[in-house]
């Protein structure tokens, strides 16, 4: 179990295949964002950031933005801010607007106290030392300012998890098959307060629980299929496993009209 583990988060931080494969472009991430749509309650993301920075002003830094979501909609609803969009991939910022900055979270190009808030969402289990790239984000905070973080929790989707075994125990002929890797799992909700906690004293978390119901086989597949990057830390014929998936929650759409799923995600607000 413990070389499991070491195995999937040496995948989940590997800076190279990061930056070159899962987040060579906004592909993976799209997919994985796409069957929020189908969330209830739905919650506005990037509007809960905007109004927790409702007293900033100067420079705000997106580490780890992907695909420049958060940083669009700061751009338009606060262009007062000076907003940088930051991460380890190049190409995934193609197509973020400028100004952007191909950087380690674990080494930002950023003097002390630069920064009025600091937004790293759904990024910090992909950097290898956590504690280390919480320091450095406190770092380069101005006084006053806040980080603002999120992850998923450990029973995030475990209905996805489950598909995932079964599909791939029938390629293996097995009852149940290797795990699927999880992303979020070092840095999940319930640990996030421990990590965040040894830079800043002033911890509040806003839990969004939801449920999603997906009525079209489609999103559920593109959403396996997403985890391509890691299709060689599975233990399990990748391409094949996410094939039988699709058979498996086709059949169950027919049945019940949609292949429903638990969400908890949550954001963690931090002020030093």
């Amino acid at each position: 179990m413990t070389s499991n583990t070491a195995q999937q988060d040496a995948a989940v931080t590997d800076k190279a295949l990061l930056a070159n494969s899962a987040y060579a472009d906004g592909r993976h991430l799209a997919a994985r964002q796409s069957i929020y749509r189908w969330q209830q309650p739905q919650y506005d993301l990037p509007g809960i950031v905007i109004e927790e920075l409702a007293g900033a002003s100067g420079i705000i830094l997106d580490v780890g933005c992907g695909n420049g979501k958060f940083v669009n909609r700061l751009n338009r609803d606060r262009p007062d801010l000076q907003v940088v969009g930051v991460d380890i991939s190049a190409g995934i910022l193609a197509d973020v607007p400028k100004p952007v900055l191909v950087a380690d979270a674990q080494a930002l190009p950023f003097g002390d106290g630069s920064a009025a808030a600091v937004l790293a969402l759904h990024m910090l289990y992909h950097v290898g030392d956590i504690e280390a790239t919480i320091k450095e984000l406190a770092r380069i905070l101005r006084p006053g300012g806040v980080l603002i973080a999120s992850t998923n929790s450990d029973t995030d989707k475990q209905e996805l998890d489950r598909l995932w075994a079964r599909a791939a125990g029938d390629v293996l002929g097995l009852p149940e098959g290797p795990a699927r890797v999880s992303l979020s799992s070092r840095f999940s909700l319930e640990k996030a307060p421990g990590y965040l906690g040894t830079a800043f004293e002033d911890i509040r978390v806003r839990e969004l629980p939801g449920v999603i119901e997906v009525p079209d086989p489609a999103p559920i597949v593109a959403h396996l299929a997403s985890y391509e990057a890691w299709a060689d830390r599975c233990g399990v014929p990748f391409h094949e496993t996410v094939s039988r998936a699709a058979e498996i929650v086709t059949e169950v759409i027919a049945t019940e009209g949609v292949f429903e799923i638990a969400c908890l995600g949550g954001i963690l607000i931090c002020r030093r």
